[in-house]
């Protein structure tokens, strides 16, 4: 299983020859203006909520690629409405079985709007089993204990969490959000994009460590197999 990181909360994950892209928001980022959206694959696009910070670019990649996206019924119905035909609505709790293997949608605790101010249901994350790994995306989400029931559905290998704090989680919830899941492995996303969510990466390294769990933050464009 290969992990590639476009930056902020925004990576892809090879399973199977399938390419699943994750909250694409790279073209306004300027940490990651060496990335050329135009060669990004994508067979499926998930996208864990409306704000423009996870899904800005999800109509010309899906669009180019014919990826088709992923997210609750009122983000599916949003880009109905705006130019993007090939999608599917999941909701937490909803389950489906792809070519890759299977996803299940689980709730976030985050709040969700779309680009022009109108409703953008509940935020999401999302579990993945498959014959190479399983995984779980958190999306933006404080802790919750409902994170309890992800490993009842999936044996984990490795957990993708944000923790740059203000907006989501911190270093310290993300930490208590990994042992709930029961993974010793973690990347960590949404930090250090914007001012609010700067981070000490070091700092946070060893706080992982401490407790036991490997905190992974590759470089924008890098691809690590795990």
């Amino acid at each position: 299983m290969e992990f590639t990181y476009y930056g902020h909360a925004c990576f892809a994950v090879k399973i199977g020859g399938k390419n699943i892209l994750f909250d694409p928001f790279i073209t306004p980022n300027e940490l990651a203006k060496a990335i050329d959206i135009n060669t990004i694959p994508a067979d499926y696009i998930f996208v864990s909520h409306g704000h423009s910070d996870h899904m800005i670019d999800v109509e010309s990649i899906a669009n180019r690629t014919g990826a088709k996206v992923i997210a609750s019924f009122e983000v599916h119905t949003w880009f109905n409405n705006n130019g993007v035909s090939n999608t599917h609505p999941l909701n937490p709790g909803g389950q489906l079985a792809l070519d890759f293997g299977k996803v299940k949608c689980f709730t976030a605790v985050h709040s969700s709007s779309m680009p022009d101010g109108s409703y953008g249901g509940v935020a999401t994350g999302f579990a993945i089993k498959s014959d190479e790994g399983n995984f779980y995306y958190s999306g933006d989400t404080a802790l919750t204990l409902d994170m309890q029931l992800v490993p009842r559905w999936a044996d984990l290998d490795y957990a993708v969490l944000p923790i740059g704090d203000d907006l989501t989680m911190g270093i310290d919830d993300a930490i208590e959000a990994a042992k709930m899941v029961g993974v010793n492995t973690v990347f960590g996303v949404h930090y250090n994009t914007f001012g609010f969510i700067m981070i000490d990466t070091e700092d946070a390294k060893q706080r992982f460590e401490q407790a036991g769990i490997k905190l992974l933050l590759p470089a924008i464009g890098e691809t690590i197999t795990i």
